[in-house]
Parts: C-alpha cells; structure tokens; sequence
C-alpha cells in the first residue's frame, strides 16, 4: 500500500474518532460517542466494509493519543515485498501436495508437513506457505485451471440414425405482440437435432416450458422416429419429472450434460449458430418491413428455410445433406401410433372424488362415476385439451370425467395459437425458400399433423 492511500485512511480513522479525541470528554460520555460511530455506516477508503468496531475504534483512540495521525496510518510488513523464508524443499513438497490434490487447503497442508515429519509444530504459518505457493503457481484457483485445461474432450458421433438426439432451446428473436399493440414478444425456437445425421426439427414458440418441449418432441417422433436417447442440459423443461416419465414409457434414454460442461450438445449448439448467421437476419428484415407479424408466419418461413437451406446442404462434416445421410441409413425406424404416443405425453394429476362424484381440476369441474366418490383417482390429459380427461383407479380404466364446468379449454401455461394469417411480398431469402418448399411442406404437415393423426387413430 503507497503512502497516499496509508493517508487516506488514517484521516478517515481521525474523522471517526475526532469528536472523542478533539474534545475534553469524561470516559462515560466518549464511550458512548463511539458506541454511537460504531452503529454507523461509513464509506471506507479502499475497503468494501461499512462499519467499525467498537474496539477497533478504542484502539484507534489509543493510538492517536500516544502517536497522533502517524499513528492511524497502516502498519507496512518489513517482509511485504516477499514471502518469508522457507526451505525449497518444504516449498517443493508443499507444491506437490496442493498437485495431487487442489481441494487441500494451506492449513491442511501445513498439518500433513507437521504430522509427517517434515517440518516442526508451529513453526511454518499459513500466510507465509499461502504466499509461497501463490508465487509458484500453485494456489488453487491455479491448479484447478490447469487441471481444467489438461481435461481432453474426445470427438462423440453417433453411429446410426435415431441413436442419440441432441435437444436445446434458443432464445431467438421479438415478434409482434399479439394482443398488446406497439408491444413485442420473445419467441423461442426449440430443436431436435439427430446426432448421427445432423437433421433437424424445430419450432417457435411463445414460452420456454414443458408443455412446449413436448409438443416439439411429439412432432418431431411422428416425422423421424423413436430415438433411442435424447441429449439435453439441466434446465428446468429437461429436468422435470414427467419428461422423465415420458421417456421411460417410450424406451428413451434421457441424459444430461454435465453442468458448466456444454461440450458434448456442441452440434446443437453449432446449429444455433447457423440460425443467427442465416436465418435471424433475414427474419428481422422481414419484421422491419412489417411482412412477418405473428408466429405461424414465422413458423412456416423457418420450416421452408429448415427444408431448404438446411437439411438438403450439403454438411461440411458429413460430406452429405442432412436428409441424405438420415435417408439412406439402413437402421430400421421405431415408429409408433399417434394414440400410443398421445397416451405417453398425458400428464398425470391425482385428486380426490368428493360425495356427489365430482372433482376439480385446473379451475374447471368434472363428474365421474359415482361409484368412485370419496376415493383417490389418477387424472390423465392433454394440456391443450381439458375437454377429454382420463379417469383411473387401482390400475383400472374408468368412464371419461363429464365437464360440469368448464372454465379453461387448455393448461394456463398453453396459449392458443394465432390462426390469422397475412400475406408476404418482395426478395427476401426466407420468401424465396418459401415459395420453393411451401406446397412440398404443407403436404407434409397435413401427412404428419399430430391432431388429424389422432383422430384417425381414435
């Protein structure tokens, strides 16, 4: 510490203590004045605290009174400029256990050098091996970022269509309020990416939550299969009990990545990337111009550019498109009906049938059979359809719940989607992979929609 600052704080010591020091005061009345600056908070130079101890400022007392303002300012270690001295060998020895084991604390250390052997009782102080092994490169902030980098990734692919996907979500872009003029929305895209081909499916949607994730996983299974394993991170959609409920009745193997580790989703993450470069530009073009305003919209210009700019590329990597490689592997598909599937997805509530035979469920009311009053049943359903509740019991299939009063339609956390659609002009890329893919697409929806796919399995 240079002189300036030594003075800064030792004519701040004075301000504190002065209406003591300055004045003739009896014992009790300065015990009491600095009773009063001690319950104070202070802007401290160079330091982050804001309050002084009681005794701290009995002592300053003491020291302006046989020393003046010198007095108050900070005390410099004669041995400051370096660490005291140690034997190397002692010093070597203590670097390797801090190698061996970065967790040790310098106390922990200091005990395994006493209980060794090595050095005697007391006579090696923490401050002294801290400083030590600081100027080695050997504290532990060091030795973790070394071990850290020493950490060698090996290079994961898939060797076969389906064996492993690759989930994430992007928070992408702003749209046009729907219901708020003159306000706007995030949107955000979530995709599954097949590791073993690099193709994609993906979508946008008004919130990132579970509701959403599973819509896009419903989807994104009718068009390409059952995977074997899905690939995610520990966010709170991916880490809800029910999509592990999910993947365990559809055989799927649900893993995470390791937190603060996002290497092994880097093909997701690669994919994100070539959405900001390719996609979000022309986008917001789009916007600006007032020729994207709503979510179906946007939906359909990234399914044409996902078709189109995307997954019939050639992939660097791969040396083929998306589509070919996902194509022309021989892995036999692991389809499933979409009632099977729906009946997957269903969430699961339990309530309690009251005496007339009726129950309540996200502020709507049912009847069930009476013959399940005052018993415990499982609720299954879709949440974008509260009109069709499954009732359980013991294992058994009951009679449909009956809406008695029917508040809500669909789950507070499902908005319905806006249907209004308007009318795209103009060259802009997305128009113009829209215009190549659009009959080829929408054909393919209409093949795939998950609703008329149940309602031709019902």
């Amino acid at each position: 510490m240079d002189d300036k600052k030594r003075e800064e704080i030792a004519l701040f010591r004075y301000q504190v203590i002065a209406p003591v020091v300055a004045h003739d005061l009896d014992s009790r009345t300065a015990a009491l004045v600095l009773k009063e600056q001690a319950e104070k908070e202070h802007q401290i130079p160079h330091s982050r605290r804001t309050r002084v101890g009681l005794r701290t400022l009995q002592r300053w007392v003491q020291l302006y009174r046989t020393g003046g303002l010198e007095a108050l300012k900070p005390q410099v270690r004669d041995d400051k400029a370096r660490p005291r001295v140690l034997d190397p060998a002692i010093v070597k020895l203590a670097c390797d256990l801090r190698r061996e084991v970065p967790e040790r604390s310098v106390r922990q250390i200091i005990s395994i050098l006493e209980l060794s052997g090595k050095v005697a009782p007391g006579t090696v102080k923490r401050s002294t091996l801290a400083d030590h092994l600081v100027r080695s490169g050997f504290s532990r902030r060091d030795v973790v970022q070394k071990k850290r980098q020493q950490v060698i990734f090996r290079r994961f692919g898939a060797q076969q269509r389906n064996q492993c996907w690759q989930g994430d979500c992007q928070h992408t872009l702003a749209l046009p309020h729907p219901h708020r003029p003159g306000a706007n929305r995030k949107a955000y895209l979530l995709a599954w990416l097949d590791d073993y081909s690099r193709l994609v499916y993906g979508q946008f949607y008004w919130e990132e939550r579970g509701p959403r994730l599973e819509d896009c996983l419903k989807r994104t299974i009718l068009l390409h299969g059952l995977p074997s394993q899905i690939y995610v991170d520990n966010g709170a959609i991916y880490s809800s009990r029910h999509l592990a409920r999910v993947c365990a009745r559809l055989n799927i193997r649900l893993s995470h990545s390791r937190p603060y580790r996002p290497a092994g989703r880097g093909k997701i993450e690669k994919f994100f990337r070539y959405v900001d470069t390719s996609f979000l530009p022309e986008a917001r073009a789009l916007i600006e111009a007032g020729r994207l305003t709503d979510l179906p919209e946007l939906n359909e210009f990234f399914w044409a550019w996902l078709e189109v700019a995307y997954n019939n590329k050639k992939h660097r990597a791969t040396g083929q498109t998306p589509q070919e490689r996902f194509t022309q592997d021989p892995t036999p598909l692991r389809r499933i009906d979409p009632v099977t599937l729906r009946e997957a997805f269903l969430w699961e509530e339990r309530r309690t049938v009251d005496k007339t035979g009726c129950l309540a469920l996200h502020g709507n009311t049912y009847e069930v059979e009476t013959s399940l009053a005052r018993r415990q049943v499982i609720l299954k359903y879709d949440p974008y359809d509260l009109t069709r509740i499954e009732v359980w019991h013991e294992g058994q299939r009951f009679a449909d719940a009956v809406p008695h009063r029917l508040r809500r339609h669909r789950h507070r956390t499902v908005e319905p989607a806006q249907t209004e659609e308007k009318p795209s002009t103009g060259l802009n890329l997305l128009e113009l992979v829209q215009k190549e893919n659009v009959l080829r697409r929408k054909e393919q929806l209409q093949k795939t929609s998950y609703a008329s796919l149940v309602k031709k399995g019902e």
